[in-house]
């Protein structure tokens, strides 16, 4: 080997050590913030975080639909309309936060985590999507029109499912570029969230606008979680800090300034944090348990909703029984997230679990044991 090769592999040794010191001294070991609460083995924040958002991501659906149904706007679209900005933002950066402690698997392991994973139950799920929605599409185009229109959900997500196709190609390309140094992947991402890309395909324009938000949580995890404990530490200054993000949140929605370039990616990273606060700050309290609960099962929400949610937005819209979008809204909203649940509760154990759980068929490798006490979960 050439004097120049050794020095260009060492460059790169030493360049790719201080990366991965950078992301796992942000949960492991000694600069892992002390005092962060756990519930059997999971990070209670993170999973109050993860609750917060799957709900605002059912009520944003809930609430568009019935408005597109009845042709007016309720009171819930001032709200949904808020949540604009840190709705998926923050669903991302949580994503990216425990991706350091894996990234440096085997790429067979690797992939089926964080790739096979969410593949399967996206094939799954766009599925049973598509069987729902078919016999319009076939009546609007005819089946050659349904056929092409399945085999493009797998270049061009369907329906609500986009985040977890986009999720498996995020944490590729983080680990592909893991040997480049952070500040220039990140001013990528934080560029193509500022060019605001619209190509008209999914993958590409959500690509350009999400990606920085879950590398944000894969190199700054250890300041995440140092915010959160800070929080914790001191409710009174994490209130104050909420209400004063709250005013300055609000106050470009409603004016319409919240997708100006650089507006939107600031709004997007001091939002996410702000979830994270609040978040944090729910913690200390057993009123959000339930929230809590969500959060452990977001997935489960998210593959599910739409079916509870479509169900009762049908039977109420033809009954007439409630009059009112924004009441209309908040009830859809709440039988979409207990619906899944119930639907989940009422497969497992049975034949149909492979419906939120995967089976030992579609494993790259063998399903590890379950650790019975666990620092910290998964970004899955």
């Amino acid at each position: 080997m050439t004097r120049a090769a050794i020095a260009t592999n060492s460059l790169r040794g030493r360049v790719n050590a201080k990366e991965t010191a950078f992301c796992h001294s942000s949960f492991m070991g000694a600069d892992f913030p002390k005092g962060i609460k756990v519930h059997d083995g999971r990070v209670d924040w993170v999973d109050y975080a993860k609750g917060f958002c799957i709900i605002f991501v059912v009520m944003m659906h809930s609430t568009l639909g019935v408005e597109a149904a009845v042709g007016e706007t309720g009171w819930m679209h001032a709200v949904v309309a808020f949540a604009l900005p840190f709705r998926m933002p923050d669903f991302f950066m949580i994503s990216g936060l425990f991706l350091a402690s894996v990234i440096d698997r085997d790429w067979r392991t690797y992939l089926d985590r964080k790739a096979v994973h969410f593949a399967y139950f996206y094939v799954l799920w766009m599925t049973i999507q598509f069987a729902v929605k078919a016999p319009q599409f076939a009546a609007d185009g005819g089946y050659a029109e349904v056929l092409r229109l399945y085999l493009l959900s797998f270049i061009d997500p369907f329906g609500t499912l986009w985040f977890i196709y986009l999720l498996p190609v995020f944490f590729v390309v983080i680990k592909l570029t893991r040997r480049v140094s952070w500040p220039i992947i990140w001013l990528a991402g934080a560029a193509l969230e500022i060019s605001h890309l619209h190509t008209g395909w999914m993958v590409p324009d959500e690509f350009a606008t999400r990606f920085i938000y879950c590398y944000t949580g894969y190199i700054a995890a250890r300041y995440v979680f140092a915010l959160a404990a800070r929080a914790q530490a001191r409710p009174v200054l994490g209130i104050a800090g909420l209400i004063a993000w709250s005013l300055v949140n609000g106050t470009l929605v409603y004016s319409g300034h919240e997708q100006a370039p650089f507006i939107s990616l600031a709004l997007g990273l001091a939002g996410a944090c702000a979830v994270v606060t609040v978040s944090a700050l729910m913690t200390l309290h057993d009123a959000f348990k339930p929230l809590r609960y969500c959060g452990r099962n977001s997935i489960v929400i998210y593959l599910a909703f739409f079916l509870p949610m479509a169900a009762t937005r049908a039977l109420l819209l033809e009954s007439g029984l409630i009059a009112g979008v924004g009441t209309l809204s908040v009830i859809i909203t709440i039988a979409g997230v207990l619906g899944s649940l119930a639907l989940s509760w009422a497969v497992r154990g049975t034949g149909a679990k492979f419906l939120f759980e995967r089976p030992a068929m579609f494993w790259l490798t063998p399903k590890p044991a379950p650790k019975p006490r666990v620092a910290l979960q998964p970004a899955e």
